[in-house]
């Protein structure tokens, strides 16, 4: 597979307490040099193989660089112990809070930061509960949860966010990974999420990439939003953004009835945000980490100069690393891939 980036060496963050650090996310109002990090206090099982379980906790972080940071102490919440026990439903176990993101609200300056709230079933013929939650406050000092943004309903989970700009309309359609069950198998999907405002739920709206539906090996088994590029790195076009997708191989069932999961890497997509509609998906991967044996998995981009920014993943749900993207090689690898809207 050619290059289009340039994978930095080691590891973003090195701490001898955890040893599974992933999912990062960071403050624009501190320069990206805060943020909050998961961090896996207990892994039980195998990550290529379907049913492990990982218990974790959020942290924050802070670094004098875009290369390195520090975990700090763990991330405090007002209100989270009260609002989790108020909907854990009876014979589930909540396992800790997972894969943050942080947006701001620029006209009020108050910050944003939405979570995975997972609930695992403690009787294993009943599905999970996933739900997208919800904090705010000034900065990360001062976060108060709220009732989650999208609940889990019916099996129907939420996480992994991509938020996307506000759209002529007045409001903003959202993308999330959710679960869909199509021939006989679930899988992981990426969905509409509609926020008219971005403190209070969302609605749900359509499925707009079913890995089932389509033809590509590399993200036929699950597929998740990552972030969208800003229009000052690259411009798609009116009412478009080139945005980060997340996919993963189908599934293999194996004869002594283990289900092992496919490689997970991280490819391109075309977001149209006027309609909420995926225009185009990468036909083959745009990063596969060196070191990766089953997940590269994409959270956050910055941009640091004119045509150049920097995208952090977490390999194999145990560290994270950073690459290197340019403008220029995207535009490279859009037209390999047959994407000539450009």
């Amino acid at each position: 597979m050619d290059k289009y980036y340039i994978q930095h060496e080691g590891k973003v963050i090195d701490d001898a307490r955890f040893k599974h650090v992933m999912a990062i996310t960071l403050d624009p109002r501190s320069n990206f040099k805060k943020g909050i990090v998961r961090c896996v206090i207990k892994r039980e099982g195998d990550i290529h193989i379907k049913g492990y379980l990982d218990r974790s906790e959020l942290y924050k972080i802070e670094g004098d660089s875009l290369e390195h940071f520090e975990i700090k102490e763990r991330l405090k919440i007002k209100n989270e112990k009260e609002i989790i026990k108020s909907f854990l439903p009876p014979g589930f176990d909540f396992i800790g809070l997972e894969d943050p993101d942080i947006w701001i609200d620029r006209e009020t300056d108050l910050m944003h930061v939405y979570f995975t709230i997972p609930f695992i079933s403690k009787d294993k013929s009943i599905k999970n509960k996933i739900s997208l939650g919800h904090a705010v406050g000034n900065d990360l000092d001062s976060l108060e949860m709220t009732e989650p943004t999208l609940m889990s309903i019916d099996g129907v989970n939420a996480k992994e966010i991509s938020i996307a700009p506000t759209n002529k309309n007045g409001f903003r359609y959202n993308l999330i990974e959710s679960k869909s069950r199509k021939d006989g198998s679930s899988c992981s999907v990426v969905e509409v999420a509609i926020a008219r405002d971005m403190g209070k739920p969302w609605e749900r709206g359509e499925i707009v990439f079913h890995p089932k539906d389509q033809d590509i090996p590399w993200i036929g088994g699950h597929a998740s939003p990552g972030p969208l590029l800003p229009k000052s790195f690259i411009d798609m076009g009116e009412g478009k953004m080139l945005g980060i997708i997340n996919g993963r191989e189908a599934n293999n069932k194996m004869e002594n009835g283990t289900t092992l999961y496919g490689m997970f890497s991280i490819g391109l997509f075309i977001y149209d945000y006027e309609n909420g509609k995926i225009d185009w998906v990468s036909s083959e991967p745009f990063i596969q980490d060196t070191e990766a044996s089953t997940i590269t998995f994409a959270s956050q981009f910055v941009e640091t100069k004119e045509g150049e920014g920097t995208l952090y993943a977490h390999v194999d749900d145990s560290f994270v690393r950073a690459y290197t993207l340019t403008r220029e090689k995207i535009q490279e690898f859009l037209i390999e891939n047959k994407y000539h809207g450009t």
